[in-house]
């Protein structure tokens, strides 16, 4: 029988089927950073339980480290020195690699696995963090985990799991002008709703998919979970296969040769059967940017707040409503010339060396409006040290934004930075839930090329004006 790529790679990890329908899964990665990990290694160490195998665990410190530079342990987030420093000790104490606050390999966790070749096409990986699904791009199994789970992935290298359903979304033709991976996962999910893709694990296909690179495909798979899917995944082909070549946790020698005639048999059959399938026209697909307090909430950036659909429910007119009222933003209105006050460009959806070089070429030679504060993050210290290798830093510093170390930053508000009260923020990163990036801040999400066109115009802005 035909198998999807799901399939294949379930049944490669497939210890043990449940009585109560669900599956016991062998993990071969586990990644951990400062913010839940010392919390797993901790209550591991309290029940008097051991890494089983320490060689495949990882861990980063990249959600409560400060960005500014000259860091260090001290940070902005309550309590955030404490979780860094216990981090540090339970890494030491379970022997795992942990890329620590000023490591030169430091970064955000969905940053670092890929470009170091941790994650590899047929692996099953997971991490407490929702966006490991970011991962699937080189075709592996990454889905984000509880703490909790964590922690019995550590002492197992198993966890029980509920067998997702399959669904693929192709996305047809080719991209647009100014059109890029960011705006294509916005715009599905804009027209197939948040909970478009419940109960489903995501292979993202199609020529569109094909055409991309790999970063591209990260950010692509990185909101699947803003789809609300178990996980997002694209079948390793010859990209996949080249950029993992030569990185460090890469396989070599005979290894290597073995491993990529496995991962070439890593696709869906001809005739897999998928539950479900969506396909997408390319030429639907404008420069996107959200209005709400959900990702869901996305239209072209030269159109308008919509109006409620006349079949709206009364739940969802209420959400609806809310979202006009929380940003302030009545349907009708035009989104192109809002003004804003921030622009964000980092997170694990769009930091890396190609999206830092395509907001480069939009900002090379202009300058930040006056009213805007604009920030830009690196992904990982290895991204921010090949950004300033190509001299992007100084495109960046001389068009006035900020020059930051690598880390989630403002991403998201736990008590430390946050762009202030009700500030409208154009975004990069993946989530505009409200107060996501600081109290009551009105985020709107974007590709980096997107942002930095706004931060230029000081109002959301097209970015096609700009390239």
């Amino acid at each position: 029988m035909d198998k999807t790529l799901f399939e294949k790679i379930w049944q490669h990890h497939l210890v043990q089927e449940l009585d109560d329908g669900a599956a016991l899964i062998y993990i071969d990665r586990v990644f951990l950073h400062e913010r839940t990990g010392s919390i797993a290694l901790k209550s591991l160490e309290a029940d008097k339980r051991k890494v089983v195998s320490p060689e495949h665990v990882f861990c980063t410190m990249d959600h409560i480290v400060d960005t500014v530079i000259g860091r260090g342990d001290n940070t902005k987030v309550p309590s955030g020195k404490n979780f860094i420093l216990a981090t540090r000790e339970a890494c030491i104490d379970a022997k795992i690699k942990l890329f620590d606050v000023n490591d030169p390999q430091q970064g955000i966790v969905h940053v670092v696995s890929p470009e170091l070749g941790i994650v590899q096409p047929g692996a099953t990986l997971v991490c407490p963090d929702s966006h490991t699904c970011s991962q699937g791009a080189l075709g592996a199994l990454a889905w984000g985990i509880g703490s909790s789970e964590a922690e019995h992935a550590l002492a197992t290298k198993t966890l029980r799991v509920s067998k997702p359903k399959t669904m693929k979304v192709n996305f047809n033709g080719q991209l647009g002008f100014g059109v890029s991976a960011k705006d294509m996962i916005l715009h599905l999910i804009g027209k197939y709703s948040a909970a478009g893709g419940a109960g489903y694990v995501i292979e993202f296909g199609g020529t569109a998919v094909d055409a991309l690179d790999i970063e591209g495909r990260l950010t692509l798979c990185n909101m699947a979970v803003e789809f609300s899917a178990f996980t997002g995944l694209v079948a390793p082909d010859d990209k996949a296969i080249a950029y993992l070549k030569g990185r460090e946790y890469a396989p070599t020698g005979a290894l290597w040769q073995q491993a990529v005639a496995f991962w070439q048999s890593l696709y869906s059959d001809e005739h897999a059967q998928f539950d479900k399938t969506i396909e997408i026209d390319c030429a639907d697909i404008s420069p996107t940017i959200t209005w709400g307090n959900s990702p869901q909430h996305a239209c072209a950036v030269d159109s308008v707040v919509p109006f409620a659909p006349t079949d709206a429910t009364q739940n969802q007119l209420k959400a609806l409503n809310r979202a006009y009222e929380y940003m302030d933003l009545p349907a009708g209105s035009a989104l192109k010339g809002l003004p804003i006050g921030a622009a964000f460009i980092g997170s694990c959806t769009n930091s890396r060396i190609s999206d830092l070089r395509l907001a480069a070429k939009v900002l090379k030679g202009r300058k930040v409006a006056e009213n805007v504060n604009a920030i830009c993050v690196p992904g990982s210290t290895t991204v921010k040290r090949q950004a300033e290798a190509e001299g992007l830093d100084k495109i960046f510093i001389a068009a006035g934004f900020e020059w930051r170390e690598a880390g989630c930053s403002m991403c998201f508000f736990a008590g430390g930075e946050s762009f202030g009260y009700r500030q409208r923020v154009v975004t990069s990163t993946n989530r505009n839930f409200e107060s996501r990036q600081g109290p009551e801040t009105r985020s709107h999400l974007a590709s980096p090329a997107t942002v930095a066109a706004c931060a230029i115009a000081g109002c959301i802005a097209d970015v096609r004006e700009y390239l």
